[in-house]
């Protein structure tokens, strides 16, 4: 499994293009040539960059779903809306179609962000708003989403 580290920024071309950037490359370097699947966030405007290795790993759970139950469709269909498959160009660049540049409101400026095994992409200003957003609250949400984890046996806590 993936551990990416970093958040970087960058700029998109008048071509819709991104250079990946060269730390998350570098740390990418044994799965760039089988490719990428770049999706909408199910919860913020941004994108999300999946090696294809990690990409399957999510299909496969989510093939486990009973598509006999309409939820289960709904959410393969809104999962899996607007999915399109990646490969980097002889630059590193990639390219973020028009209706995913729509979705996450990229227009030139961007950043780059690790999410553990995947990337989201974001607009800078969508960006800098979550991130202001999240800080005010981190401390009560680190706690709810952390603070029962103290029985691990690797220490973090």
């Amino acid at each position: 499994m993936l551990n990416l580290i970093g958040t970087y920024e960058g700029k998109m071309d008048a071509k819709g293009r991104i250079m990946l950037s060269a730390p998350l490359k570098k740390q990418l370097d044994a799965v760039l040539h089988k490719g990428f699947v770049l999706k909408r966030s199910v919860f913020q405007s941004c994108l999300e960059l999946y090696p294809i290795d990690e990409w399957n790993k999510m299909m496969t759970k989510i093939n486990s779903l009973n598509r006999f139950v309409k939820k289960n469709n709904d959410f393969i269909r809104s999962f899996t809306a607007g999915v399109k498959m990646i490969e980097l160009d002889g630059s590193g660049r990639l390219l973020i179609p028009k209706d995913l540049q729509q979705y996450s409101g990229i227009t030139k400026e961007i950043v780059q962000a690790s999410a553990i095994n995947i990337i989201e992409i974001w607009s800078k200003d969508a960006y800098e708003k979550t991130i202001e957003n999240t800080v005010d609250d981190f401390a009560a949400l680190a706690e709810e989403v952390m603070g029962n984890l103290n029985n691990i046996e690797d220490g973090i806590s």
